[in-house]
């Protein structure tokens, strides 16, 4: 046998076994892939970890939340493990989410959380608050020391974009407004110009507020606090002649400063903005996702087929639509959610027009004729879901 021989038979020996090494390396690299696109999907927005390193933190035993949403298939598993739900949620905001003298959390965004709680977990309960400042509440969300995001925060594309956050069904429709002492007799926001303008800083408010005023040469000063706790005192001091929040924010504020004892005060008709309002999660996770929307659209749900808190235990009807609704028969549409789970969440925390007139009818905004009213073939509202079926 020549040398030349010799050497093409080596080189094709060696070609062979170059060729079964790669392909032993692309095997284990599959695998990891695979791990990570299902168990780094939170973690690669939340940790900004691979799934190599992922997999060496489990081995190690670490042990915090965002790594074993990633490790057993997603938050929505981590959460049914850890057994109980972290929202993240206000504490200032009468109406929506505040903090009693005994410490309890309350208004209408703690009971969406609650909602989520009992969709996820079988029980409302079942849920830690976490309450965050406007500039704190993406950090939050992102670096997942809150499973969802429910704290009057409004979507935009921005925040879309830029935040890794995953805007899902809107549960209230707001919009920018303006409040003054009534005492002022202002009553246009003309009659703002050069007057100091209470708002709360890292919001859309903020930002709402610079662009119209400044897109009607109305000068003005802005007066920035981080939370309602530091604003609403500076502004019944007189700080500021003004206060530019959400028009349910005022609401709230105004119905509790008056029923305080303290001055009459006026909202502006005129609204400045769109702001739609309600649950975030992160980037990333389908899955949990869709079990946290689901569960916050079964409130609508069950309100537009006439059950709530005292009746959809009961029901017993032959509507297929309820019937899947209820789970009857075990009807599942694989959104990893128990068949019952709405029964669960209108039983134990109500449907939204429940939620609505317990929480936010009292801080003088009623739902009828609101957009916040039932909508498509059942109202001229905006709430409308698709269909349970």
């Amino acid at each position: 046998m020549n040398s030349k021989l010799v050497w093409r038979l080596l080189a094709v020996l060696l070609s062979i076994t170059l060729v079964a090494a790669a392909c032993g390396d692309d095997d284990d690299s599959e695998g990891d892939s695979d791990s990570g696109e299902t168990e780094g999907d939170d973690s690669g927005d939340t940790e900004g970890d691979d799934s190599e390193d992922t997999e060496g933190d489990d081995e190690e035993g670490a042990a915090d939340d965002t790594v074993d949403a990633t490790q057993d298939g997603g938050r929505l598993q981590a959460v049914i493990d850890r057994g109980e739900l972290i929202c993240g949620g206000n504490d200032t905001l009468p109406g929506f989410g505040i903090v009693d003298d005994a410490g309890e959390f309350s208004g209408f965004d703690i009971e969406f959380c609650r909602v989520v709680a009992a969709g996820v977990l079988g029980d409302p309960d079942a849920v830690s608050f976490v309450p965050l400042t406007a500039e704190a509440r993406f950090t939050a969300l992102q670096s997942g020391e809150v499973d969802v995001l429910i704290r009057n925060t409004t979507w935009t594309a921005t925040r879309d974009g830029q935040e890794g956050a995953n805007f899902l069904f809107t549960t209230f429709y707001d919009g920018q407004g303006v409040m003054v002492p009534a005492s002022t007799g202002f009553t246009t926001l003309e009659d703002l110009a050069d007057a100091n303008i209470c708002v709360l800083s890292g919001t859309t408010t903020e930002l709402n507020l610079t662009a119209v005023f400044n897109a009607r040469s109305i000068p003005f000063n802005p007066v920035v606090f981080e939370d309602n706790t530091q604003l609403r005192p500076a502004y019944e001091e007189g700080q500021c002649e003004a206060w530019t929040s959400d028009a349910s924010q005022l609401a709230a504020f105004k119905f509790a400063i008056e029923g305080e004892g303290g001055d009459e005060q006026f909202i502006m008709q005129e609204i400045i903005s769109k702001e739609p309002l309600g649950p975030v999660v992160a980037d990333g996770d389908t899955e949990w996702a869709q079990a946290v929307e689901w569960s916050v659209m079964a409130t609508v749900q069950a309100w537009e087929f006439g059950l709530d808190s005292s009746n959809i235990g009961a029901y017993d009807g032959d509507d297929p639509n309820v019937l899947n609704f209820v789970g009857a028969d075990g009807f599942d549409p694989g959104l990893g959610l128990d068949p019952e789970f709405a029964v669960t969440i209108v039983e134990g925390v109500g449907n939204y027009e429940e939620i609505y007139n317990e929480h936010i009818v009292p801080i003088g905004l009623p739902l009828e004729g609101s957009d916040n009213a039932l909508g498509g073939p059942n109202g001229d509202g905006l709430m409308y879901v698709p269909p349970y079926r």
